[in-house]
């Protein structure tokens, strides 16, 4: 069997041969294959939209320097695709135009160079938009070929890998990260406007904490002093609406979780935490709809997205559900009539659920609504009143105490947002880190640490407050049709080749 990799690797090594050698011919000819810079003072959209009226056929004498990578060449150089960051822009090379000299350097033009052309505006007959150079510049002679435009970048390895070449290649891509760019602008706008403070918190942390996950761990050699990475903004958040830096206060930054990985799941990833003071779970739910249907609306100018082949509707407001009513109504199970784990096991088993042994009540509820509830969800819901064993940063409900005040955001069947009524009693607090602690000794690397100087930070006093997380990431894939995390994060997590 013919080994194609060898061969392709071979073609692409001689290719790359092939510029050196044009390269230095540029040197031998006393030209900068690299220049320093080049004076652009046109891009492709103001270009077109400037010259939107001019007529087929029709010339000027406006001239412009455009400068962007080569994607295609047509006739020995007379015809050559130039884009920049907005668009496409044709160059019409043509010996009559550009002097001797010049020719020699369109004729060492390769597809993937960055070039600059001068000239004047003018459509052809045929109606393409162009500039009829008369001057152009080699401003960085590329190497590698770029992948064949037909077939484009089909390798999902190279395209995570290699971001660069998918964005060259791919204008769907580029489009995704600059709407990703927009969407959390227009989170910065909304939160500006509600009088939100946005702060930064530390990366590096002593305590793995505000989440239930395992952290990714580092040693501080100076100090020789074990460290974690961040899993959640959460705690150091807290501390300063207790400091009263602002009664509104928000961060949008990288965590980072040991975790496996999956179309929603990279160990690196984006969130946003936000806390307001003297506001409940209640507010939590208007601000979350009303935030993400505002950037939906500034973004993609509707609330009402495509993702797959649903059509969601984000217009607030969005509808509330009980966790153990949302079980009950897809499963028929009522988990509130269990009075402790033994009988919920039960339950579960009897509605096709395997439970592990030493469970507790509220684990179980949690395991049924993922297995049974969860997918289900397309339209966003505020899913309400989460177990208090699997809510330990969360107020007890004010009307039972098995339950806390907290909700988790669904859409499209995934969570997007997790916040509470925040605990802010430090006994209590502190009675729940053990508990997890204690889970944690007994095998769930998952399971908070104890956060001593949160608890003394507590015992200062901090105002009623309703906090809540989002995922960028997630918020990303749902407003731009993406089917996977890898898409929307720009170098995501890759193993070793």
């Amino acid at each position: 069997m013919q080994d194609n990799s060898k061969e392709t690797t071979s073609s692409i090594d001689n290719i790359r041969h092939g510029r050196v050698q044009k390269v230095n011919t540029l040197r031998e000819m006393g030209i900068n294959p690299y220049p320093y810079k080049f004076e652009k003072t046109i891009s492709a959209k103001a270009l077109r939209e400037k010259y939107v009226s001019l007529a087929d056929g029709e010339e000027t004498q406006d001239r412009y320097s455009v400068a962007g990578r080569v994607m295609a060449i047509r006739n020995s150089g007379m015809f050559i695709d130039l884009t920049d960051d907005t668009g496409k822009i044709q160059i019409f090379s043509h010996k009559q135009n550009i002097d001797g000299e010049k020719i020699k350097l369109l004729k060492l033009i390769d597809i993937g160079d960055i070039v600059g052309f001068t000239g004047d505006v003018r459509r052809t007959p045929r109606g393409e938009l162009s500039i009829k150079a008369v001057d152009l510049v080699i401003l960085t002679k590329s190497l590698k070929p770029l992948p064949e435009k037909f077939h484009g970048l089909t390798d999902v390895e190279t395209k995570y890998r290699q971001r660069y070449i998918d964005l060259i290649m791919n204008e769907e891509t580029r489009e995704t990260f600059r709407k990703r760019s927009l969407i959390i602008q227009k989170i910065r706008e909304f939160l500006a406007d509600k009088g939100y403070l946005e702060v930064e918190t530390p990366i590096l942390q002593t305590v793995a904490s505000g989440a239930n996950a395992r952290p990714f761990m580092t040693h501080h050699n100076a100090l020789d002093m074990d460290m974690t990475m961040r899993i959640a903004l959460e705690l150091y958040l807290k501390r300063l609406i207790v400091g009263g830096v602002s009664e509104r206060v928000y961060e949008i930054g990288k965590c980072f979780r040991n975790e496996g990985i999956d179309t929603r799941h990279n160990p690196e990833f984006t969130m946003i935490e936000l806390y307001q003071a003297y506001a409940d779970y209640n507010d939590m739910m208007e601000l979350t709809e009303n935030m993400v249907a505002y950037v939906a609306k500034e973004v993609l100018g509707t609330t009402k997205i495509k993702y797959g082949e649903n059509e969601i509707d984000l217009t607030p407001p969005w509808d509330r559900k009980t966790m153990l009513g949302a079980i009950k109504e897809y499963t028929g199970a009522d988990f509130m009539s269990c009075s402790n784990a033994e009988e919920a096991v039960k339950l579960a088993q009897s509605i096709g659920i395997h439970i592990e042994q030493g469970e507790s009540w509220g684990k179980i509820i949690d395991t049924v609504f993922e297995e049974k509830v969860e997918l289900n969800l397309i339209q966003p819901v505020h899913i309400i009143d989460y177990p208090l064993e699997i809510s330990p940063l969360a107020k007890i409900h004010r009307n039972n105490p098995r339950l806390t005040e907290r909700f988790e955001t669904r859409v499209n069947g995934w969570e997007i947002a997790n916040a509470f009524s925040e605990l802010t009693d430090p006994i209590d607090q502190r009675n729940r880190f053990e508990a997890q602690a204690l889970a944690k000794a007994n095998g769930d690397e998952e399971a908070m640490e104890i956060d001593d100087d949160f608890i003394e930070a507590l015992e200062y006093g901090m105002p009623p407050t309703g906090g809540m997380g989002m995922g960028i990431d997630r918020l990303v894939m749902l407003l731009t049709n993406s089917s996977t995390i890898r898409d929307v994060i720009a170098f995501p997590t890759m193993k070793n080749k």
